[in-house]
């Protein structure tokens, strides 16, 4: 019964039911024939059985962190309602749109199905299930809690993208605006500006100066727009090529980005939660505390905290406090220590670092709202004057003239 299980495949049927209406649908099974028989025994006539390939990462929407979250929240709230673990991956894969994330379930499935244990068949698909999710089902498992464990990874892979989430947001609302404002610049000055300029030489007058400049600046975009373009996609391109290649030049870029002013803060209090949030996480699964913070090492996100949280583990390690501990790091904010000693102090560690990753990624959320209410009036002017500045040159000889008649 295992081997049949272990074997089985997705299969997307079409027939006829009962009335004699046309139907299709999708499901598993080990062979087309007995695929047919089980369809026979639900009242519909199949026409046409076929194997669906199973093609993860290939056609179709890209898997995000977003779906595993959903996935694992699902998961965890029927395993809560005493739904079978491999009749829960069912019902979790017939809710799905997407067609690659449906074959990962099916695929995940198939694995428990055929005897292994839930972690072991996550481990197989490592670019959607990282090695702290795996050691957190691990530990469930062995502990007969899985799906609390399930409820509180759940949680933290909805917290962590949320937190990613608001700083994209934060990024991608100046950079999408300040490219539209070069989009539209270039255009005024390779197409607009030229024609005015055509006009301006019937004058036969000598141009104002702001005009002439502009004039200046688009004879030198004409000219060069084709090569800077080319110069800023090589930039790009190298620079995203020495970052994969460099650790020196990441952890620099990490070192430089926490220094930058408002963004940095961002970034900083964003680290802080995500240290806290994955600390808490780990450590309330029973995860020893040195087994946690290499966890959390790994999931830190930046060089600054991934150092510090390694030296972290070599002091708590040798019998030293957290709280200590992280006071000597020098990186962690006052509360956070604070906090994180109340929790020793009561035993309720895990319950003090879930508050400090609350508080943080609230912080996060109200520093990205007024960054964003900041950007958009500075925004506006230099758009403002971008555009009005190119518009005032090519009318000011226009005025002038007028003005002169």
């Amino acid at each position: 019964m295992a081997e049949q299980a272990a074997k089985s495949v997705p299969f997307i049927w079409e027939g006829k039911d009962k009335q004699g209406r046309k139907t299709k649908g999708e499901t598993t099974g080990t062979t087309p024939a007995l695929v047919k028989a089980e369809l026979r025994k639900q009242g519909i006539n199949p026409t046409k059985v076929r194997k669906k390939g199973i093609t993860i990462g290939g056609g179709g929407k890209k898997i995000t962190p977003m779906d595993i979250a959903v996935f694992t929240r699902q998961l965890a709230t029927m395993m809560k309602a005493g739904v079978p673990l491999i009749q829960a991956f069912e019902i979790n894969a017939d809710g799905v749109d997407n067609p690659n994330m449906k074959n990962l379930i099916t695929d995940v499935k198939n694995g428990v199905a055929g005897g292994s244990s839930l972690a072991d068949s996550l481990r197989k698909r490592p670019e959607f299930f990282d090695d702290l999710y795996c050691n957190l089902v691990e530990s469930g498992e062995q502990s007969g809690a899985l799906e609390t464990l399930l409820d509180r990874i759940a949680t933290y892979k909805e917290k962590t993208e949320q937190l990613k989430s608001k700083i994209k947001k934060a990024m991608k609302y100046p950079i999408a605006v300040v490219c539209v404002a070069i989009v539209v610049t270039g255009i005024l000055l390779i197409k607009v500006v030229p024609q005015f300029e055509d006009v301006f030489k019937g004058f036969g007058a000598e141009l104002p100066a702001f005009t002439q400049f502009v004039v200046e600046i688009s004879e030198f975009v004409q000219e060069w727009w084709l090569y800077a373009l080319v110069a800023v996609a090589v930039f790009i391109f190298t620079t995203s090529k020495a970052l994969e290649k460099s650790k020196s030049l990441r952890d620099s870029k990490d070192r430089t980005l926490l220094k930058v002013p408002v963004v940095g803060d961002i970034l900083y209090k964003a680290a802080v939660a995500r240290f806290a949030r994955t600390l808490a996480t780990t450590f309330a699964a029973g995860v020893p505390l040195v087994d946690a913070l290499d966890s959390v090492a790994g999931a830190a996100g930046n060089v600054v905290f991934f150092d510090a949280t390694n030296r972290i583990k070599e002091d708590v390690s040798t019998g030293q406090q957290l709280q200590f501990a992280m006071k000597s790091s020098g990186i962690f904010p006052a509360m956070a220590t604070s906090m994180v000693s109340i929790g020793e102090e009561s035993g309720a560690l895990d319950e003090m670092l879930e508050k400090v990753a609350t508080y943080y990624e609230e912080e996060v959320d109200n520093a990205v709202d007024g960054l964003t209410s900041l950007m958009e009036p500075m925004i506006m002017s230099v758009l403002g004057v971008l555009v009005g500045g190119l518009v005032v040159a090519m009318y000011l000889p226009i005025f002038q003239l007028g003005a002169a008649i």
